[in-house]
């Protein structure tokens, strides 16, 4: 927060109007990224994921690569000293998340994937823990505990037998595993420390993410799961990969700049929310029992979380 000298009327005018436009631009950011959710569902029969995995990342990364025309001197010099490093870190964050959310949404229904994404802080604390040595606590690691019941009860879709038998539906673990994929993505970028901006780190990884999906993308086409591209897949795509990709990554970095990365991340949340109105309004999805249960325990696990992060070293 930058301090304010009293008497500067004007100054604090401005500064609380510069936060009131970072955050209406996170907000609007996290609406774009919820209505990802809803293309990617609504354009489900016509295009496979990986498809629309590869064409996301690869039309966002084009978009974008003009604007960080500066830094492209080193981005590549980047990429050739820790090729290893971003390789990993592009496919399991980008390719692998993103692939897996797209190729659940086949199975499962937009809100649920929604509900299920809002595990991604949680699973972020938890890996930080045993790959960081980050400290858990017994706060925090009750949270975690009350998140995942509420994971556990959505992927078993409020079935006790089949929860107590470890039957699960094959949607909701994909984007259980998309989940775990970002805050493995978060702790190993965290632990990378890339001496780059933000922005254009994220147009390389978003590059390094398409190549990642590419032998995905064409063994679809080699099992014949091709895309119909007719206008609805084509809609879908445009706005999977231009609004809801391209603009949406860089409102996010934008936001992060003036909010800082907690209170930018922590908004994050209101993408489930936004996706539960959406689905409801565009694609006739309704909360069912076992998701409001279940994000019952979620939201309580993160309210734990974080006001244990809240209270001072």
């Amino acid at each position: 927060m930058h301090a304010v000298p009293i008497g500067q009327a004007g100054v604090s005018a401005n500064a609380a109007q510069s936060m009131t436009q970072a955050y209406a631009l996170a907000v609007f950011g996290w609406l774009l990224s919820a209505g990802v959710y809803i293309a990617a569902k609504w354009v489900a029969p016509e295009m496979p994921p990986w498809a629309l995995c590869f064409w996301r990342l690869a039309i966002a990364c084009l978009i974008l690569l003009p604007i960080v025309h500066r830094h492209h001197g080193a981005m590549l010099g980047l990429l050739k000293e820790r090729t290893l490093e971003l390789a990993v870190i592009g496919a399991v964050g980008l390719a692998l998340c993103q692939g897996m959310i797209f190729v659940g949404l086949h199975y499962t229904d937009a809100t649920t994937a929604g509900i299920i994404m809002a595990l991604c802080p949680i699973m972020t604390i938890v890996l930080a823990r045993f790959i960081l040595g980050e400290a858990l606590g017994p706060q925090k690691a009750l949270g975690a505990a009350l998140a995942l019941a509420g994971m556990l009860w959505i992927v078993s879709r409020g079935d006790l037998d089949a929860l107590l038998s470890l039957q699960f539906s094959v949607g909701e673990l994909w984007i259980v595993g998309s989940a775990f994929c970002f805050g493995l993505y978060t702790v190993l970028l965290r632990r990378s420390k890339f001496d780059m901006p933000m922005l254009p780190l994220l147009v390389l990884l978003l590059g390094v993410g398409a190549l990642a999906a590419l032998p995905f993308y064409l063994w679809e086409l080699a099992t014949g799961d091709r895309s119909s591209l007719d206008r609805n897949g084509l809609l879908a795509l445009a706005y999977i990969a231009g609004p809801g990709g391209a603009l949406m990554y860089f409102l996010y970095n934008r936001s992060v700049g003036a909010l800082g990365a907690s209170r930018a991340s922590m908004l994050m949340y209101l993408q489930t929310v936004f996706v539960a109105i959406l689905a409801w309004l565009l694609l006739g999805e309704g909360l069912h029992g076992y998701d409001l249960a279940g994000a019952a325990f979620i939201v309580a696990g993160i309210l734990l979380v974080t006001l244990a992060r809240a209270k001072p070293a």
